[in-house]
């Protein structure tokens, strides 16, 4: 395994809190093997990354080399492919890259998908580049990634992430194809491509959309609520959003548009936007679109830090952003119900042990977010398959729903009125089948987490009993599999 030049130092707590993801995900997995009888040696062997690749590469910005640094690593090849995003930062570090590598891991097994865990990072800040060179960076990267063998339909398969999306995910497909002319599968060898690159609908919004069915599924049992104070649906419901990337911005979206949440506050990297009454999404969207800034935007409050987000009054708290937001410094001015951890590992140990002490329900990361790769599953299988979603049914799907309405209206000698009928006997799209095994998904998931909560006596939190049910999985795979030699 390649040695990790720390030329980027991220800072250390004042608190002395240790803030390195790799240990805290570490922790976290020790703290729920305990509750499992493993064999000897097996606990190291799902814990730790079975290979890191370290790269350097120039690129070349009109008369000027910029030296880039970038990793792949892949945490576990129990399954095959490997997945994980791909993420563009300047605080990127091998670490990091691990811990996200495994925590793909385990929320791919929490969700009951049939990948091995990766993740890959590359030293950069995009804001800070031209189209144009983020486009020589993807591909160059992606050059690295074919020549090991770290990228392919049935090797690793990369998704966005932060700092990413389908325009990037659209240059690694073509810049894997133009390596492997004529095979037949390349497009599966990335997911999160926009539709008219392979892409499936309803995979950008995901992740976001995940989180929202979890949400869903929690408040449908009101016993789990009262823990919390809490009562009732989603609607009306005070929200508060950390992040407006893709992830942060569905949420909020589709909260505020389909479930009659009122989502109150929303942090970027430069502020927070602040209303008590609820914010327009849709309004603030195009704000940033214009301005590239929710500054000043003209429907809320603008704080100064995109912190404070975390800490006004609501309901529930999306921290969709990087780790480590929840911390010691800050987690005391928290005032919420409810944490839905959007981002990877946004609270550490230490604070989420206050939480718990305060009755507030961390929802964990592992489960939360795994919607992304949930629908990337989705995405690779109808690439392998080149026929998309529903094109076979749809239109004998829409014919009998359109019969059976019509038998409904002889039957009782009235005609439903619109657009009750059109609803009734509309044409089933990918995006609303990719949606429903989404929803199944989590709705399943949540319920896994639950039932290793009460076999266990409710000992272990959500994050606790989300490990163990993702690591007896894991264990399960390797009985079956055996070691070779």
């Amino acid at each position: 395994m390649a040695t990790n030049p720390k030329t980027i130092r991220k800072p250390v707590h004042k608190l002395q809190e240790d803030l390195n993801l790799n240990n805290i995900v570490s922790t976290q997995f020790d703290r729920a093997a305990q509750h499992l009888k493993l064999p000897e040696g097996l606990a190291e062997q799902i814990k730790v990354c079975n290979n890191v690749y370290f790269m350097q590469f120039p690129v070349k910005f009109g008369k000027r080399y910029v030296l880039i640094k970038a990793w792949r690593a892949e945490h576990s090849h129990h399954r095959k492919p490997l997945k994980g995003g791909i993420r563009f930062s300047r605080m990127v570090d091998q670490d990091e890259i691990m811990a996200l590598a495994a925590l793909m891991t385990y929320k791919c097994a929490i969700v009951n998908v049939p990948f091995g865990g990766s993740k890959g990072g590359v030293q950069c800040t995009p804001r800070e580049l031209s189209v144009e060179q983020m486009e020589k960076i993807t591909r160059r990267f992606t050059a690295e990634l074919i020549r090991k063998q770290y990228i392919g339909p049935g090797i690793n398969v990369p998704a966005p992430d932060y700092g990413t999306g389908e325009r990037e995910m659209a240059w690694i497909a073509d810049t894997y194809d133009a390596f492997h002319p004529g095979g037949l599968d390349n497009l599966a060898c990335v997911t999160g491509k926009p539709v008219t690159q392979g892409g499936i609908r309803g995979r950008t919004p995901a992740t976001g959309r995940g989180v929202v069915y979890a949400l869903r599924e929690l408040f449908r049992h009101p016993k789990e609520l009262k823990s919390v104070g809490l009562a009732g649906g989603l609607e009306g419901k005070r929200v508060a959003v950390q992040g407006f990337g893709n992830v942060g911005y569905h949420v909020a979206r589709i909260l505020d548009a389909e479930d009659g949440a009122k989502v109150i506050a929303v942090g970027e990297w430069d502020g927070t936007v602040y209303n008590p009454s609820g914010i327009d999404i849709a309004a603030l969207k195009r704000h940033h679109e214009k301005t590239r800034s929710i500054k000043n935007f003209p429907g809320a409050r603008t704080l100064t830090k995109g912190g404070d987000s975390l800490e006004v009054e609501c309901d529930i708290l999306v921290p969709a952003a990087l780790e480590n937001q929840i911390n010691l410094s800050n987690v005391k001015k928290l005032d919420c119900r409810i944490v839905a951890e959007a981002a990877n590992g946004p609270t550490t140990p230490k604070a989420e042990e206050y939480l718990r002490s305060k009755r507030v329900l961390v929802l964990p990361d592992i489960f939360m977010n795994a919607g992304g790769v949930t629908v990337s599953y989705f995405e690779w299988t109808r690439n392998l398959s080149h026929m998309r979603y529903g094109r076979l049914e749809r239109r004998l799907d829409h014919d009998r729903r359109s019969n059976l309405v019509g038998s409904i209206e002889k039957l009782v000698g009235r005609s439903f009125a619109e657009p009750l009928r059109s609803t009734l006997t509309a044409e089933t799209e990918e995006e609303d089948l990719v949606n429903s095994g989404l929803e199944e998904s989590m709705i399943n998931a949540y319920h896994q987490i639950r039932e290793v909560q009460r076999r266990h006596g409710d000992e272990p939190d959500l994050r606790t009993a989300a490990f163990i049910g993702a690591i007896d999985k894991i264990v399960n795979t390797y009985a079956d599999l055996g070691i070779f030699p």
